[in-house]
């Protein structure tokens, strides 16, 4: 365990130090210009003549909408569902000093026994001073599983039915430019937890004494440290990103056993051409290590790929694909736009993760690889429809999503 908490503290401070040398100014406040733009909103009054009205000054408070009702896989596989995506972005101060809040409900439903009612919130106050965020979910949640580690093949899956209720809520204070701390409860309850076929034993299957059946609590709080200097989580501008996240859930708060987890995730954002900053030309890189440091952590609540605060790790890999007490993952995507209006533009991607489980971390290396298109929605809040094609061993699929995926 040594070793991984030794990766944490490099990871971190790697993060920040390419921050500071990518400038003398970071880039997290820059108001992207605009004028030149075209998204689908503008289409939209071209095509049915809308008239502007009168242009008023804008006060640093506004509200941009975007929505994207689709067809698709929900997360996790079994079967097609219809997903809604709407993701509100507004600024509650100064433009110049105050990041892009933004709150994203994604429900979707297979029209069957599966649904999803997440709501996700990264409130910004003037100024910066405090950031608020929250993910609230009700989900009944039948997904396919593998075990711990990678031993078992992607045909020898078996289908759990859960259902999820999920209330996290954190408040971090700035205690310098772009670094905040704080505090936050988080809560995952799983009931009617069991294999869809009766005559499996999820404990026997995974090997795994705790929450395996029936239901698990965990409750507890946490411990938050961030940095972020990218002003638009959105669809990020130069700059970098690191949290971290130190979680304790006691039985006395209600946690079906004591057990403890920490996550540390890093992202850094590289401008290739700074002689057109309104164009998109990025190349991003993300990597996150998620480890449990008891050994009596739910199963449902263990690092499985996926399964990070957003859910956008491991494009091309089935969620839930890869569990385990610990999981690392490094993800690589360059942006591109194709247009030099910005309405149409491309991404290329590629991810690789290493679980521990069924041998030890590092040992086994799990890659995928796709491309996308990106389509201006709102150049307001700078919201891209994304759609990506990703594939990796045994599988393959087509994402659709409002925002980039990290």
């Amino acid at each position: 365990m040594i070793k991984y908490i030794l990766l944490l503290f490099l990871l971190l401070p790697a993060a920040l130090f390419a921050q500071s040398t990518s400038g003398m100014m970071p880039q997290g406040n820059i108001v992207k210009d605009t004028a030149n733009q075209t998204d689908l909103i503008d289409l939209a009054k071209d095509l049915f003549r809308i008239k502007p009205g009168k242009v008023r000054e804008q006060k640093g408070k506004r509200v941009y909408f975007s929505i994207l009702p689709v067809g698709g896989s929900a997360p996790g596989g079994n079967g097609r569902a219809l997903i809604t995506s709407t993701t509100a972005g507004m600024y509650l101060g100064d433009r110049s000093t105050t990041n892009i809040s933004s709150v994203t409900f994604a429900p979707y439903w297979n029209f069957g026994k599966r649904f999803g009612l997440p709501l996700r919130s990264s409130v910004w106050l003037p100024d910066n001073t405090w950031v608020i965020q929250g993910d609230i979910r009700f989900l009944h949640y039948p997904q396919y599983t593998w075990g711990l580690g990678s031993d078992h093949s992607y045909d020898q899956k078996t289908l759990v039915d859960y259902n999820y209720v999920r209330f996290y809520q954190s408040a971090l204070k700035k205690i310098e430019p772009y670094l905040f701390a704080g505090f936050g409860y988080n809560l995952d309850y799983h009931t009617s937890i069991k294999n869809d076929d009766p005559t499996v034993s999820l404990k026997d299957y995974t090997g795994y004494a705790y929450g395996t059946g029936g239901s698990s609590v965990s409750s507890g709080v946490s411990l938050n440290l961030l940095y972020d200097s990218r002003g638009n989580s959105i669809n990020p501008l130069p700059g970098a990103y690191a949290n971290v996240v130190y979680r304790i859930n006691p039985t006395f708060l209600g946690s079906s056993n004591n057990w403890h987890s920490l996550y540390v995730d890093v992202r850094k954002y590289f401008p290739l051409n700074t002689s057109k900053p309104s164009q998109q030309n990025t190349f991003a890189v993300w990597s996150y290590l998620w480890t449990v440091l008891d050994s009596k952590a739910p199963y449902l609540d263990l690092p499985s790929i996926g399964w990070d605060p957003y859910n956008r790790s491991g494009r091309g890999i089935d969620q839930n694909r890869y569990r385990g007490k610990t999981l690392f993952y490094f993800e690589g995507e360059y942006r591109r736009d194709i247009t030099e209006n910005g309405l149409l533009g491309f991404v290329v991607f590629t991810n690789v993760n290493s679980v521990s489980g069924s041998s030890s971390l590092f040992t086994s290396w799990h890659p995928a690889a796709g491309t996308g298109l990106r389509l201006k929605f709102n150049k307001g809040s700078n919201t891209n429809i994304g759609m990506d094609y990703g594939f990796s061993k045994g599988y393959n699929a087509i994402m659709f999503s409002l925002g980039e995926a990290f």
